[in-house]
């Protein structure tokens, strides 16, 4: 089965072939740096980390490219309210940002270009714009400078939209503008608002880059003028992403191919975000759960699917993960294999279906479970087997427990207190068995159960697991 995956542009799901063969090129529109992760904030990076992920198993070389917006409206509205600078506030973020990734295994990027050290680059994008007529300076003297809209005949074609029927942002500022949907390539600076830091010498004059020719521009430096896909939430397919597409291709470039958006995450039906202040920042959850639990929660669901959260729901797919767990450890934990469970690259294959390879990894340890039961060698050798294509599903997956950095020291005298009160409640049982008093016996395997700890009588004693 060829991979598939749905274009956002198209509305299609398409076979994918790149453009070279063996090789793939993939642009994600990370984030703002203004403030602390939230989970919202990371689902994305999960989902497009598991994309990565997939097409480095399919065999292809993987440039992977997330960009951060360390310049803009909200930084410096933020920095000036704290009394810091804001490129202080924006390095402080993207540390943030950086750790809260790293706790649920995010792979690091190819590259992360910022876009303050992209200016050349974005003004010799601006350049093109204007020679070839789609871009022209305000003529009000602000500095600023906008692309036309009206003069790109394909404007609106990402969302389907026709200019005549769309709004300027709210929050657009018409001066200076041909038409109130225009848009900002360069922002002209603003002595009276703005520090002089936040502004860079240009033919317009000092200013700083509008949010989306960033992306063009740095796209086009590490992809190339045409590459295989370009990833974000749902949120920003308008106008961010509509925006990006007409400017590159108003500058002669074909752009992305496919168009991939992972949508929300949703608080009592509203997108998660910080505006509507019920964000979950990402270490606050990380003190709930573990950061593979986190990960497993998003992985869990399909990337088009929102997500209403819940901590019920998370701590559901915690449990869930335990189970999974569990039957490693009774397995003896054997090495991934390079196999994975059935079901599973079929799952990854339609468009990621997470959801389904989840199921698959559900239905492998039920059978590795009743196949450690039987206990006879030809059961247990098939366990083995079994548990080693389950390592290597949670590999691809990005959900090997072990490449997490809460899976250190913590966890190592976590499992060891652990151990120690379950082997003490165990001889306690055992010693109510050898006593016949089966009801304190049943009574401390209650105990251990409620507590999370699964316990199997065998021919050689006792075994507990988490559950």
């Amino acid at each position: 089965m060829s991979l598939r995956l749905y274009d956002t542009a198209t509305r299609e799901t398409r076979d994918f072939v790149p453009l070279v063969e063996g090789r793939v090129g993939v642009y994600v529109c990370g984030l703002t740096v203004q403030s602390e992760p939230h989970v919202g904030h990371v689902r994305s990076a999960v989902n497009f980390d598991v994309l990565r992920r997939w097409l480095t198993a399919r065999g292809y070389a993987v440039t992977f490219i997330r960009n951060v917006t360390d310049i803009d409206d909200k930084i410096l509205a933020k920095a000036a309210d704290q009394g810091r600078p804001w490129f202080e506030l924006a390095s402080a973020m993207q540390r943030e940002l950086h750790r809260a990734l790293a706790g649920i295994n995010v792979l690091p990027p190819t590259y992360e270009p910022a876009a303050t050290a992209h200016v050349p680059e974005i003004l010799e994008l601006i350049e093109t714009l204007i020679g070839r007529g789609h871009a022209y300076p305000a003529a009000d003297g602000s500095g600023d400078v906008y692309f036309d809209v009206n003069s790109f005949a394909d404007y609106g074609a990402l969302t389907r939209q026709r200019v005549a029927d769309m709004e300027p942002a709210e929050d657009a500022d018409p001066r200076g503008k041909r038409d109130p949907r225009d848009f900002a390539l360069w922002k002209g600076h603003k002595p009276d608002r703005e520090p002089a830091t936040a502004s860079w010498p240009s033919p317009y004059g000092r200013g700083r880059p509008g949010w989306h020719i960033e992306c063009s521009a740095m796209a086009g430096k590490y992809l190339g003028t045409a590459f295989d896909i370009h990833g974000g939430g749902y949120d920003l397919r308008f106008p961010h992403h509509e925006n990006e597409q007409a400017q590159s291709r108003a500058a002669g470039q074909d752009f992305a191919s496919y168009w991939l958006h992972n949508a929300w995450i949703t608080t009592a039906g509203e997108k998660m975000s910080k505006s509507l202040g019920n964000s979950l920042l990402v270490p606050e959850v990380l003190q709930r759960v573990r950061g593979v639990e986190l990960r497993f929660y998003l992985v869990a669901a399909h990337y088009r699917s929102h997500v209403e959260f819940s901590f019920e729901a998370l701590d559901e797919a915690a449990a869930g993960f335990r189970r999974i767990e569990g039957f490693l450890d009774r397995a003896g934990r054997p090495a991934a294999d390079g196999a994975y469970v059935d079901g599973l690259a079929e799952a990854l294959d339609d468009d990621l279906g997470t959801p389904a390879a989840v199921a698959a990894l559900y239905d492998a340890v039920r059978e590795g479970n009743r196949l450690l039961a039987a206990g006879d060698p030809t059961s247990l050798a098939a366990a083995t087997d079994l548990a080693a294509r389950v390592a290597a599903s949670l590999d691809v997956l990005g959900l090997t427990p072990g490449d997490f950095p809460d899976a250190g020291a913590v966890d190592d005298r976590a499992r060891a207190a652990v151990e120690a009160l379950a082997g003490a409640l165990l001889q306690e049982r055992a010693q109510a068995r050898a006593d016949r008093d089966f009801a304190r016996a049943d009574a401390v395997r209650d105990r251990l159960k409620a507590a999370g700890i699964e316990v199997e009588d065998t021919p050689d004693g006792p075994k507990w697991s988490l559950v």
